[in-house]
């Protein structure tokens, strides 16, 4: 009997931050927070969420945050998703 399981990314989902500034250069309404998950699937059937990771990016000065980096508002912003 053969058996198909394994890992695979879900849907990224993504929000703008419109009323965030951004820690590095100052600028409001430049943020844009994306989720992505990784799930466990068995014949292809999403079961269980293994891990999530939230990233945050400035259009403004092209930084990147990562979730341990995010600032109070950034992380209040992101609650949503």
């Amino acid at each position: 009997m053969i058996f198909f399981f394994g890992t695979r990314p879900g849907k990224q989902t993504f929000t703008l931050l419109e009323n965030t500034e951004c820690p590095f250069c100052k600028q409001t309404g430049t943020l844009s927070v994306s989720k992505s998950s990784n799930w466990f699937h068995f014949f292809w059937i999403k079961l269980f969420k293994i891990s999530s990771n939230l990233l945050a990016d400035c259009s403004h000065c092209t930084r990147a945050y990562y979730e341990n980096e995010f600032t109070e508002e950034m992380k209040k912003g992101a609650a949503n998703l």
